[in-house]
């Protein structure tokens, strides 16, 4: 039998030998050292500890043996079941964890309570971590302040945040992780007042502040948009210089970048003496957020020439730049990257591909990255779904809600947009309503403006101009102009000039300097052979300053991209755009091709609009796509504004004489145009 001197030295020559291995990462030097403990005949829980410890760390096969350790152990201390505990939830099984607490022959310290609180918070068992937080009351542990923050973080997990207030309420003297578990509690459950509050009780503590709680009231400011609150917190923090920690500093940057300030966050980005990958994911952010998606993509290169290595959040800001853009050319070479480095497969990067390729026109290619993926989140579903309907495929987004349902993942605000989008496509005026007034109701989600928007679109598409204004002011909508236009495309579309003319009229009385509508009701008179409306319309924009904005499209070629203005002719390629334009129009005029004047608010001569309709920026950019793509290839565009009645009608019959396919992705949605026929119908 080993001396007392003697064990102890075997003691902490295992431990030293347990250390290195941990260190190299070396399984069989752990293994030995486990063998020759089970030949020792003396028991020692701190050695036992330690293997286990050890082998928590290694993972995988490390958590079995580490199982195997502490059941082998005759009598065990909190410590031993604390890291077996800590090894299951820091490799993510906290179901694993919580089973070996039900099983606990051991007594619960405070280490072991708030690694239990913690790991019921990541399964959002709310029961498991009430029983928790009734044992830390009886054992006297509830004050503690690894539990107690435990406890807060948990309750804001489960959606309890009543209950976090009560534990929050009994927090003795100042807790800054307390205060933060609260801040970001409210904000995620959206009770931006509590969080005011939370913030306000903080202020005279702000000497004893450090940076994790600056972060956390940074996050409050950009949640909420208080840019006064957020420059104040700036003050303090350049007051004591914490603006250069890259914890603060990112955290300025995601503030002004959701307060719309995105030159302040790039220069809250480049006073940082130290730049991480989260500070440069954070300017990317803040410039993506505020449509500056050129910076974004410029910075995405900046930050690889500086040699910092892009995670999957910098990835997915790229992709999503790239999605405003409709860079499909470069989101594919995103792409490449993502999975050159092993990014790909992570679900915030493969939401952003999914995102990328429905807005860059390419619906099949984001189907496949949805179904690539073995995980997924509330997000994915709703860009498929969103995809499909902007993208003209009602059924497809229909599909795709009711695979949704049966894999019980609970649709939201967003889904139900998208839902009741595909509806108004399909004209399915009864499910639409079921959706809005039932489901929507059961799941508890609150129908907001765009639902309501899109259910006036689906009476629209129905022929029901008349229900579709009544429902508009009896829901509360009459403010909302998107509705009101999308009632009076109908009423051009079906010919109904008497609604439309009063519809129009309700417009421009809440938005008086509105282009779209004057174009439209121009159209309208123009559609019913009233000319003198026509010229009413142009007399009434010269009188209240109204300007035409110049249409803009752009198309991608090879690495560059090329924008055309409407009437613009100093393009270098004018004179072989433009003989091919007169070729296309001479094609499509002999099938039924007639220019749609009625859209040209200039007052000259039939011969002068023709030739502006001609000029329009999408039709420039569609002949020089299809002079600079290969023969079959898709020719994809974007535009600023709403594509004009003309060009729709003109790119329908471009796209029957040319046998190619045209994608346009205009400000109100897609318009895939193939063999004569769009997937609008004609209705946008």
């Amino acid at each position: 039998m080993a001396s007392p001197g003697g064990a102890a030295l075997q003691r902490h020559a295992s431990v030293a030998v347990l250390r290195a291995a941990e260190a190299t990462g070396n399984l069989s030097a752990g293994k030995a050292v486990h063998a020759q403990t089970v030949r020792a005949a003396h028991f020692d829980v701190v050695l036992h500890n330690h293997l286990i410890a050890f082998y928590a760390k290694c993972g995988g096969l490390g958590l079995a043996l580490a199982h195997q350790v502490f059941d082998a152990m005759p009598s065990r201390n909190p410590v031993s079941g604390n890291l077996l505990m800590s090894g299951y939830a820091s490799s993510g099984r906290h179901g694993d964890a919580l089973a070996l607490l039900r099983a606990a022959d051991f007594s619960l310290n405070q280490y072991v309570l708030s690694t239990a609180v913690s790991a019921t918070a990541h399964v959002r068992s709310y029961d498991m971590g009430r029983q928790c937080h009734g044992h830390a009351v009886k054992s006297g542990l509830a004050e503690h302040h690894y539990v107690c923050n435990a406890l807060l973080h948990m309750y804001c997990q489960c959606a309890h945040v009543e209950d976090a207030v009560k534990v929050f309420e009994g927090v003795s003297g100042f807790n800054a992780f307390a205060f933060n578990s609260m801040i970001n509690g409210f904000l995620d459950k959206g009770k931006f007042d509590c969080s005011v509050s939370v913030v306000r009780s903080m202020v005279g503590e702000v000497e004893q502040w450090d940076h994790v709680l600056y972060v956390a009231v940074l996050g409050h400011c950009a949640s909420t948009k208080e840019l006064l609150l957020g420059r104040q917190v700036h003050a303090q923090a350049l007051k004591r210089r914490l603006e250069l920690s890259v914890y603060v500093g990112s955290a300025l940057v995601d503030m002004y970048g959701k307060c719309e300030c995105a030159c302040d966050a790039h220069s809250a980005f480049e006073v940082l003496p130290e730049k991480n990958v989260v500070s440069w994911t954070a300017v990317m952010t803040a410039y993506t957020q505020n449509e500056m998606f050129e910076e974004a993509l410029q910075l995405f290169l900046d930050l690889k020439m500086e040699g910092v290595q892009p995670n999957e959040f910098t990835y997915a800001v790229a992709l999503n730049s790239c999605a405003g853009l409709a860079a499909l050319k470069n989101g594919n070479a995103l792409s490449a990257s993502a999975m050159k480095t092993g990014h790909w497969g992570a679900l915030s990067v493969c939401n952003a591909l999914i995102n990328m390729y429905a807005k860059s026109g390419n619906i099949n290619n984001a189907w496949r990255v949805f179904l690539y993926m073995t995980w997924r989140d509330v997000v994915s579903w709703n860009l498929i779904i969103i995809g499909y309907a902007h993208h003209g495929l009602a059924r497809e987004a229909m599909s795709v809600f009711h695979d949704m349902l049966f894999a019980e993942e609970a649709p939201s605000y967003v889904t139900f947009v998208g839902v009741l989008s595909a509806c108004a496509q399909l004209g399915l005026v009864d499910e639409g309503l079921y959706y809005l007034n039932i489901m929507m109701k059961e799941m508890g989600i609150k129908p907001g403006r765009e639902h309501y928007t899109c259910m006036v679109g689906l009476l629209c598409r129905d022929g029901r101009l008349d229900e579709a204004e009544h429902f508009i002011l009896n829901n509360y909508i009459g403010t909302d102009v998107v509705a009101w236009k999308s009632l009076l495309g109908s009423c051009q579309v079906y010919k109904n000039y008497g609604l439309g003319h009063r519809v129009a009229e309700q417009i421009l009385h809440l938005k008086p300097n509105d282009v779209g509508t004057y174009v439209m009701l121009s159209n309208m008179y123009a559609k019913a052979n009233r000319w003198d409306g026509v010229v009413k319309v142009r007399k009434l924009m010269r009188e209240r300053g109204v300007r035409k904005e110049p249409g803009v499209s752009w198309i991608q070629a090879g690495s560059e991209v090329q924008v055309f203005t409407s009437d613009d002719k100093n393009h270098q390629l004018i004179n072989q755009i433009t003989r091919k334009l007169r070729a296309l129009i001479d094609q499509i005029k002999v099938i039924g091709y007639v220019p749609n004047f009625g859209v040209v608010l200039h007052d000259v001569e039939d011969e002068q609009k023709e030739e502006h309709l001609m000029y329009h920026s999408e039709k420039m950019a569609l002949a020089f796509g299809l002079i600079h793509s290969p023969e079959g290839a898709t020719i994809r565009i974007m535009k600023n504004l709403k594509i004009c009645d003309d060009c729709h009608v003109a790119m329908k019959l471009i796209s029957l004489v040319t046998r190619r396919r045209i994608v346009v992705r205009d400000t109100v949605r897609f318009h895939c145009i193939e063999d004569g026929v769009c997937s609008c119908d004609d209705h946008w």
